[in-house]
């Protein structure tokens, strides 16, 4: 049974700078890729950002250059730095992975102020 558990999260003024963690148990974190997903309220959860198990990351083309995923095998933690936050950003964020089924976090909120 895989685990993830996100944390990091809380309320910041627009251009702060926030990190989230996901740490993960259950599994051999460090050959799966994982990734961070958002949803607003009242729409649909969006896919942030993926880190393969070597270390190749992707972006959502709006958030490319603000937002950073990266992960340390050695704790088992995946991260995603967000800079220059935007009310926009505001949303609840959720660690992903996928191991022959879909795992998922419960989340962690982020609340970004005028």
């Amino acid at each position: 049974q895989v685990q993830l558990v996100e944390s990091g999260g809380g309320l910041v003024q627009a251009g702060g700078s926030l990190r989230l963690s996901c740490a993960v148990s259950g599994s051999i974190f460090s050959i799966y890729a994982f990734g961070w997903y958002r949803q607003a309220p009242g729409k649909a959860r969006e896919w942030v950002a993926t880190i393969t198990s070597d270390g190749r990351t992707n972006y959502a083309d709006s958030l490319k250059g603000r937002f950073t995923i990266s992960r340390d095998n050695a704790k088992n933690t995946v991260y995603l730095q967000m800079n220059s936050l935007k009310p926009e950003d505001t949303a609840v964020y959720y660690c992903h992975t996928l191991i022959l089924v879909d795992y998922w976090g419960r989340g962690t909120q982020v609340t970004v102020s005028s």
